[in-house]
């Protein structure tokens, strides 16, 4: 029996595809890495040229101004680092809170687009129709003016129960710490785990049975029973802190300032039109014989929307709905327009104190660009879940 002799390993030739696809990539790479180098270059030279200062040294400095709305103290004497993650935080709070909301609402109205009730469906229209032709900066500056122009004064405050709506914003009870908050949140993550297990269970009896077991309002049932749980074995704190009416302002409580509640609503609102148009155009891309074979089954309108079309829909849904998540992180920085204290404004500040402004710049990039990426990846894997697996 012959014994084959080994392949030959193949020359580098520019005939290679292979080879040549090597080498454009290494001179793309290094045209990129040559023109990032000539451009910090040139810029550090002409900054050293013109006696401006560079360098993220200034971080640890002072900061020297006070910032009016955050979520932890901040002192005037403490350095601008502290400064710029307070700004972080202020941005992230109005992007999470954002999402959330713009996702609800803009479900809802897309889902109402196709209600058989044509006052829901013009009304519907009319929304989207309406706030997506409409600038955001315009907007912001519409819901600015209605807090702190259209609304009464402090002294004179709009009063809904344990509520007070004024000028100075939108203030509330809460509760004041205790050991039974600290339970009653163990319970919670208690209960989530417990409901992500019976969920994962009620999908293996329905791909085994067929018969569909609730998938929602159990373990959501099962997420408030554990938090009442542990709110119970720890003592059932009831105490709250609860604003009221004093000479000058409302005292006590928690707040939500104007400037908040103005980027919150001005990108909700924004953003949920378009985010309509995107559940409308997923439910619309489910076949009709899916809708007609559900109401041969029996299936309510409700029933055929949730069960039926709307789980076939997110993957055409999500890879869009990714886009606009990103556009309201990135259209928070508008905030800066009305006053609210977001990175960016708290990097307005720096730079006309300190100068340093391709550091402060820098920053900020690197901030959206930490955000849209952490967005991006966490829709890519859920993406990844929801997209129908070929056997």
């Amino acid at each position: 029996m012959s014994v084959q002799a080994p392949p030959k390993k193949k020359r580098l030739s520019w005939r290679s595809q292979a080879f040549r696809g090597l080498v454009y990539q290494i001179l793309a790479v290094s045209v990129i890495g040559l023109t990032i180098w000539f451009l910090a270059h040139k810029t550090a030279t002409n900054m050293r040229i013109r006696g401006i200062q560079s360098g993220f040294d200034f971080l640890t400095s002072a900061a020297g101004f006070d910032i009016g709305e955050s979520l932890y103290p901040f002192d005037s004497g403490e350095p601008y680092w502290r400064a710029f993650l307070i700004g972080l935080t202020n941005t992230l709070r109005v992007a999470v809170l954002g999402i959330i909301l713009t996702t609800v609402l803009g479900t809802a109205i897309g889902v109402g687009r196709f209600s058989r009730n044509a006052l829901v469906r013009g009304i519907c229209s009319t929304y989207i129709e309406l706030f997506r032709n409409i600038p955001i900066l315009l907007q912001l500056l519409m819901w600015y003016l209605l807090f702190t122009e259209l609304l009464p004064a402090s002294t004179e405050p709009i009063v809904v129960g344990p509520f007070y709506l004024s000028k100075g914003g939108l203030n509330f009870p809460i509760p004041i710490w205790a050991t039974g908050h600290a339970w009653a949140a163990w319970g919670l993550l208690a209960g989530l785990c417990l409901a992500w297990w019976q969920r994962q269970r009620a999908i293996h009896a329905f791909e085994r049975t067929g018969q569909p077991t609730s998938m929602f309002w159990k373990p959501l049932a099962i997420v408030i029973a554990a938090g009442i749980v542990g709110w119970l074995l720890g003592g059932a704190p009831v105490t709250f802190d609860s604003p009221k009416q004093g000479e000058f302002a409302i005292e006590n409580g928690g707040a939500l300032t104007p400037e908040f509640l103005s980027v919150l609503l001005g990108l909700t609102v924004y953003t949920a039109a378009f985010v309509a148009e995107v559940v409308r155009g997923g439910i619309q891309s489910v076949p009709t014989g899916q809708g007609e074979a559900a109401s041969a089954l029996g299936l309510s309108p409700m029933q055929e929307m949730r069960l039926v079309k709307l789980p076939q829909a997110l993957r055409v849904i999500i890879p869009p709905m990714t886009n606009q998540y990103l556009n309201l992180t990135k259209n928070s920085s508008l905030a800066v327009a009305i006053g609210y204290p977001d990175v960016v404004s708290i990097a307005n500040t720096a730079i006309n104190q300190t100068g340093r402004a391709v550091e402060c710049i820098s920053v900020i990039m690197l901030v959206y660009l930490t955000t849209s990426l952490a967005t991006s990846l966490l829709m890519n894997w859920y993406n990844a879940r929801a997209a129908i697996k070929e056997r």
